[in-house]
């Protein structure tokens, strides 16, 4: 049953440097929050397209998305985003209008600047279970199951 809920779908780039395992991460220009890359996916483009498109457009890095890593969904906003482990294979990170810095962190740091719903984004991503499918507030992870929906 469809009551007009309608969902945005964005996707969230975990890119990871092979040579040293830091991870890209922006601090948005909106809210000045440090999280990895990403968006909103458009409606003729594949998720792994938008990762490229929105990492290339926030920060100047070229990637090669590699695998889903995690479903997040924002109960407050009905945003659901899908996390995308990426490898770097070009170009030079460099501030844009969407990122007022940008930089390599080591992966405790990045996970430890960002809210606890994008940084477990990036735990996610360098784990070797996975994918995850999680929910969140926009800034904290919530607990869910089925009998929590049911009741």
């Amino acid at each position: 049953m469809n009551d007009g809920v309608l969902h945005s779908v964005s996707v969230s780039a975990i890119v990871v440097r092979p040579e040293d395992g830091k991870v890209l991460v922006i601090q948005r220009a909106d809210d000045e929050r440090w999280v990895p890359p990403g968006g909103v996916l458009e409606l003729a483009e594949t998720p792994e397209r938008c990762a490229v498109r929105e990492v290339r457009e926030e920060t100047g890095v070229e990637v090669r998305p590699l695998r889903l890593t995690g479903v997040y969904k924002n109960m407050k906003l009905g945003v659901v985003s899908l996390g995308l482990l990426c490898e770097p294979i070009g170009g030079q990170a460099r501030p844009s209008d969407e990122a007022l810095s940008v930089a390599w962190l080591e992966p405790e740091a990045a996970i430890r600047a960002a809210p606890e719903a994008r940084g477990i984004r990036i735990a996610d991503a360098l784990s070797d279970d996975g994918p995850f499918i999680r929910v969140h507030d926009g800034t904290h992870l919530l607990t869910s199951t089925a009998e929590d929906d049911l009741g």
